[in-house]
């Protein structure tokens, strides 16, 4: 698990980065942050994303129990499914975005507005592909604090740009570029991880 590999953390953080830019998480810090208090929208945001991170960490440190084979197998399928979804799915960037009014019932309170933000993102976060993916990356490398700082910065940064620039961020690159440019990403680990099993 130990020690920090600023290699693996700097290489997660690059793909984890640019597999949330198209995704659905990154709109809800943007809408809820055009509605509320924008520091404590990331602030519920960044909580629920440490924790998905820790989950997605510890998933992948117990993948490692496994026999390598049956783990190298589980990871290239999990990779180039990964791969799949985001060259072939839809993740929020294809259509036009607006932002959506929140009800007003919602309380504007710091405490609420943290609580609304972590709900949203956390529930939204189960099964996404940046969650496969850092589990995937913590089983791959033995380096669990790698990985989850990684991956964990990767998170917070996109959803503090989605905070600060909004709507601008989004026309500054296509979105199939940063799907393909993901995927493709994805797809490379999958292929090497597949070629590992049969060595």
């Amino acid at each position: 698990m130990l020690p920090m590999n600023l290699e693996v953390a700097a290489l997660v953080f690059v793909v984890i980065f640019l597999a949330e830019l198209p995704d659905k998480s990154m709109f809800a810090s943007l809408i809820m942050a055009s509605r509320y208090n924008a520091f404590y929208v990331w602030l519920g945001a960044a909580l629920a994303f440490l924790i998905h991170v820790l989950i997605a960490v510890l998933a992948g440190h117990i993948m490692t129990l496994l026999p390598h084979k049956v783990l190298e197998t589980i990871i290239a399928v999990l990779f180039l499914g990964g791969a799949a979804m985001i060259l072939f799915g839809r993740h929020g960037l294809e259509g036009e975005h607006k932002p959506h009014p929140i009800s007003d019932k919602a309380a504007h309170s710091h405490w609420k507005v943290f609580a609304l933000a972590f709900t949203v993102i956390f529930l939204g976060e189960w099964g996404d592909i940046t969650q496969i993916a850092t589990a995937n990356y913590a089983a791959k490398y033995h380096s669990v604090i790698s990985v989850a700082v990684g991956a964990t910065l990767g998170l917070w940064v996109v959803s503090a740009l989605a905070i600060i620039f909004g709507s601008r961020m989004i026309s500054m690159i296509h979105p199939k570029i940063i799907s393909r440019v993901t995927g493709s990403i994805l797809l490379i680990f999958g292929i090497f991880s597949l070629i590992s099993v049969f060595r």
